[in-house]
Order: structure tokens, then C-alpha cells, then sequence
């Protein structure tokens, strides 16, 4: 075979591998809130169940913040973006490297993490999802209500059960006031 037909033959197995690339990149940013760039519920939960089935430490957070809408029609959306961005950035700090974050929509956050002493440490997440905003000379108020489930208290690991606790502990914590973690 000549150059010429080796090159012919190889540009539609190019073309293919470009095209492939292509849409690796477009599904990875699928995955990815483009705000926060913190994971979207579908590029999380594969990742929190296998976390969840293989670390019997794993904890699962749902964070929801307060007053947001208030945010918004206060000082308008781009504050809103501001505090969605901080509280996205926080609660990636906390978590380190043994657990991920995402961003569910709105102002709905989820976290799963397997290192021991950050399950111990909620206060400290508490405390840094709770500090104010500053965006174009104006303070932001920001307060979170935070609920868990540990993956010792399920009788079977599954996220959807780890979730729901989650969640019947996070509306415990905004039954007893602001700035609360249960």
C-alpha cells in the first residue's frame, strides 16, 4: 500500500476518535453545574453509591440554604450566584479529598465524605456554610440548615434510604430555627 492510501484509510478512524473526544468533553460538562462546578445530581450519585457501598465511615449531607429567594430579590442575582458559588466552594473545602459535592438545583446541595474526622466536624461545616457573602460592596446573609445520615445507621447502604435520611434530619434542623445542623 502507498502513503496515499494509508492516510485515506486512517482519516475516518481520526475522524471518529475526534468525534469521540468531542463527546466525552460534552458529557463530562453535562455532569458538571456550570455555576458552581460542582458535580449535578446525575455525575454524583454513581459516584456517592459506590462511596456509600464501600466505606462503612461514608456520611451523606444535604445542605439547603435559608432566605435565598431573599438573596435574589434583594440584591438581585448575581448575589445569588455569588452565594451559590461560596457555598459551593465551602463545602468542597470541608469535604477534602476523601468525599465529593454537588449541586442538585436551586439552592440544594449534597455531600458524601468517608474520612472519619470530617464526619466528626459538622460544627465546623455548619459554622463555614453560615458566613456571610460579601458581593459588590453588600454583605450577603447566608445561613444553611444541614441534615446527615451516617452509613452505620441503614440497615442496607443505599443512597436513595442515605438521602432520605438526610433529608428528614435537614427539615429537623429548619424546624428548630436557622443555622442549624441535625
Amino acid at each position: 500500500m502507498d502513503t496515499y492510501t494509508l492516510a485515506a484509510a486512517g482519516l475516518p478512524a481520526l475522524g471518529w476518535a475526534l468525534h469521540g473526544g468531542l463527546l466525552w468533553r460534552r458529557l463530562a460538562t453535562a455532569r458538571r453545574d456550570p455555576l458552581t462546578g460542582l458535580h449535578t445530581r446525575a455525575g454524583w450519585t454513581t459516584r456517592a453509591e459506590h462511596l456509600l457501598a464501600r466505606n462503612a465511615n461514608a456520611l451523606v449531607l444535604l445542605v439547603d440554604l435559608g432566605d435565598f429567594k431573599a438573596v435574589n430579590d434583594t440584591y438581585g442575582h448575581a448575589a445569588g450566584d455569588a452565594v451559590l458559588t461560596a457555598t459551593a466552594d465551602r463545602l468542597t473545602a470541608w469535604c477534602g479529598r476523601h468525599g465529593i459535592a454537588a449541586r442538585l438545583g436551586g439552592d440544594e446541595f449534597a455531600a458524601i465524605v468517608t474520612d472519619p474526622d470530617r464526619t466528626a466536624d459538622l460544627f465546623a461545616l455548619r459554622i463555614a456554610l453560615d458566613e456571610p457573602v460579601e458581593h459588590q460592596g453588600h454583605v450577603l446573609p447566608v445561613s444553611a440548615s444541614v441534615g446527615h445520615c451516617h452509613r452505620d445507621q441503614l440497615p442496607v447502604p443505599s443512597l436513595t434510604d442515605a438521602l432520605s435520611a438526610a433529608d428528614a434530619s435537614m427539615y429537623a434542623a429548619k424546624g428548630h430555627g436557622r443555622r442549624n445542623t441535625r
